[in-house]
């Protein structure tokens, strides 16, 4: 098992998914719209003291984001800043619409026999799909199984890792040639 950084909780998502990440980048990301409102050592602080109470009082290294989005509120209430709420100042990204995901390995089974050829209009219609919404993060996993499946091998190779470079590099441009969106992310992996 690998461990866990000290300044790092495993965040479970809404699809079940668990991601390590810093404490602080996550604060960061939930207090985006009001980061002028608080000192950066107050952030830095108040994120060191939700760490502390999962990891050491609760001993727990699994939360979900919106556990520690309130646990993150609490504690800048407790140093008297008026945070209305702090899933509301910059949306946490486990709120219903605000990350929304695709399984490329899955895409890359409904498509059958006609693998590449069906594959990737497929992923473009998809991503058009994700974004009708108002989405805070577009988010395809499964890639490496899905480039050993269009690569038709079982063990990851040079030629699994050249179609991982085409499917990054066409979601780029599809990504590109949709309306910019500075307030939305892709994110694959």
């Amino acid at each position: 098992m690998i461990q866990l950084r000290s300044d790092c909780l495993v965040f479970e998502v809404e699809s079940g998914d668990k991601i390590p990440c810093s404490v602080e980048k996550l604060t960061i990301e939930v207090l985006s719209d009001s980061l002028d409102k608080v000192d950066p050592d107050v952030i830095q602080q108040a994120a060191k003291a939700v760490l502390h109470y999962f990891r050491d009082d609760l001993g727990r290294d699994t939360v979900t984001v919106q556990e520690f989005t309130s646990a993150l509120e609490e504690v800048l209430k407790g140093l008297g800043f008026t945070v209305e709420n702090a899933t509301h100042t910059g949306p946490a990204p486990s709120e219903p619409g605000r990350i929304v995901e695709a399984n490329l390995d899955a895409m890359a089974c409904e498509t059958g026999d006609d693998l590449e050829l069906k594959f990737f209009p497929r992923l473009r219609s998809e991503l058009k799909l994700l974004l009708e919404g108002t989405p805070r993060v577009v988010r395809f996993h499964g890639l490496r199984p899905c480039a050993k499946r269009l690569a038709r091998v079982q063990r990851w190779c040079p030629r699994s890792e050249q179609v991982s470079d085409e499917i990054v590099a066409f979601l780029r441009s599809c990504w590109g040639a949709e309306k910019a969106r500075r307030d939305c992310a892709l994110m694959v992996n």
